[in-house]
C-alpha cells in the first residue's frame, strides 16, 4: 500500500493528477491524500506516470510525496475504518 499526498497550484494539472490516480484505483482519504492498496504493476504504473507525464510539468511550487506502508503498519479511525470493509453485491 502506498499513500501520495500532493500539494500542485495549477488547476488543471491538479484535476488531471487527482484523475488519473482515481483511474489507477486509488482511494481519496483527503482532498490531496490518497490511498493506493492495489498490486505492484499497478503502483509502479502510477509512479512512472508521475515521472514520464507529470514531472516535468511541476513548478518549484509543487509537491508530490509517496509513502510505502504496509496494512500493520497504519490505523485508522473514524468514517476510515469502514474503507477496508468487504462489500457484498446480490
Amino acid at each position: 500500500m502506498i499513500i501520495i499526498s500532493y500539494d500542485i497550484k495549477d488547476d488543471k494539472l491538479r484535476t488531471r493528477f487527482a484523475k488519473m490516480l482515481r483511474s489507477q484505483g486509488a482511494i481519496r482519504l483527503q482532498f490531496s491524500v490518497y490511498e493506493v492498496n492495489n498490486t505492484q504493476r499497478v503502483i509502479d504504473n502510477i509512479k512512472t506516470k508521475i515521472v514520464g507525464t507529470y514531472s516535468k510539468l511541476f513548478t518549484g511550487a509543487d509537491s508530490v510525496m509517496i509513502f510505502n506502508t504496509s496494512k500493520e503498519s497504519v490505523q485508522k479511525f473514524g468514517n476510515a475504518i469502514h474503507r477496508d470493509s468487504e462489500v457484498v453485491y446480490f
